[in-house]
C-alpha cells in the first residue's frame, strides 16, 4: 500500500536558522499519528511546512501527498487537493461573517475539484450537522470569524470547518491548547466523528497525552531536535507523560 503522505528527509528553516533536521514520516490512509516532543522540537514547523505558510523555507528533502510533489503546490492547491491545517492559534477576522467565510471555503474547493458548488440550503444544512457533532449553535458561526470566542470555542469552529471542508489529510497543530476537559471530549468526539474512516487520516500534534485517551493514535512519534527519535504505539504517550521527553527519547 503506498502512503497517503510520504515525507522523506525533510529540513526547513525558520529565519535562516534550521528548525527540521532529515525528517522522515508516512502515513497511510486510516491511520492515526500523533507527535509529540518539547518546545522547540519543530512540531509546528512540520505542520507549517506541510500547509505552506510563508516564511518557512524547505531546504532538502521531499514531500508527497497521495503522489503528489506537496512542496511544489501552493497553499490553496494543497488544500484542493484535500489536506487541512488546524491552527494552534486560530486567528480572527473581523467583519467576515464565520458562515460565509465557511461556504465560500468550501465552493473554492469543490471548484478545484470540478464540483458542483453548493446551494445556500445545501450549505446551511451541511453546516448544521457539522456544528452538532461539536455541540456549536448555529448563531455563533453567524457572528464574524472567531470575534468573541472563547479558546474552547476557536478549537470547535476550527472543527466545524474541518468537517464542511471534508478533507482526506487533517493535520492538527496543539488543538487541545487551552481546551477544558469538556471541551477536550468535544473536541476529541468531534475529531473521531470527522476523521477516523479508512479514507482518511490525522497527524496530531501535541504536548501532551490528555487529547490521545478521546483520539486514539495507532503510532506515536517523538519529535527532537528537528527529527523523529523515536516512534512506538499510544502507550508511548503514557511513557512520556510519566517519565519526561529526556529519560524516553
Amino acid at each position: 500500500m503506498s502512503a497517503m503522505l510520504k515525507i522523506n528527509n525533510l529540513s526547513a528553516t525558520v529565519a535562516e536558522k534550521p528548525i527540521l533536521k532529515g525528517l522522515s514520516l508516512s502515513i497511510n490512509a486510516g491511520e492515526i499519528h500523533a507527535i509529540m516532543g518539547p518546545n522547540g522540537a519543530g512540531k509546528s514547523t512540520l505542520g507549517y511546512v506541510l500547509g505552506g505558510r510563508p516564511g518557512y523555507e524547505v531546504t532538502g528533502g521531499s514531500v508527497e501527498f497521495n503522489g503528489d510533489d506537496l512542496l511544489a503546490l501552493a497553499p490553496h492547491e494543497r488544500a484542493a487537493l484535500g489536506l487541512f491545517l488546524g491552527f494552534q492559534y486560530p486567528v480572527e477576522i473581523p467583519g467576515v461573517s464565520f458562515v460565509q467565510f465557511l461556504r465560500e471555503s468550501a465552493n473554492a474547493q469543490r471548484g478545484a475539484r470540478g464540483e458542483a458548488p453548493l446551494s445556500g440550503g445545501e450549505f446551511l444544512k451541511l453546516a448544521r450537522e457539522k456544528a452538532a457533532l461539536l455541540k456549536m449553535d448555529m448563531e455563533m458561526l453567524k457572528r464574524p470569524v472567531n470575534v468573541g470566542f472563547s479558546g474552547g470555542e476557536k478549537k470547535r469552529a476550527e472543527m466545524v470547518q474541518m468537517g464542511i471542508l471534508d478533507p482526506r489529510l487533517a493535520i492538527l497543530d496543539e488543538t487541545d491548547s487551552g481546551l477544558d476537559i469538556d471541551a477536550l471530549r468535544i473536541v476529541g468526539d468531534g475529531i473521531n466523528a470527522i476523521m477516523r474512516r479508512p479514507d482518511k487520516a490525522v497527524l496530531l500534534i501535541t504536548h501532551y497525552q490528555r487529547l490521545l485517551d478521546y483520539v486514539k493514535p495507532d503510532f506515536v512519534h517523538v519529535l527532537a531536535d528537528g527529527r523523529i527519535v523515536k516512534t512506538g504505539g499510544p502507550e508511548l504517550a503514557h511513557q512520556l507523560e510519566e517519565q519526561g521527553y529526556e529519560a524516553v527519547a
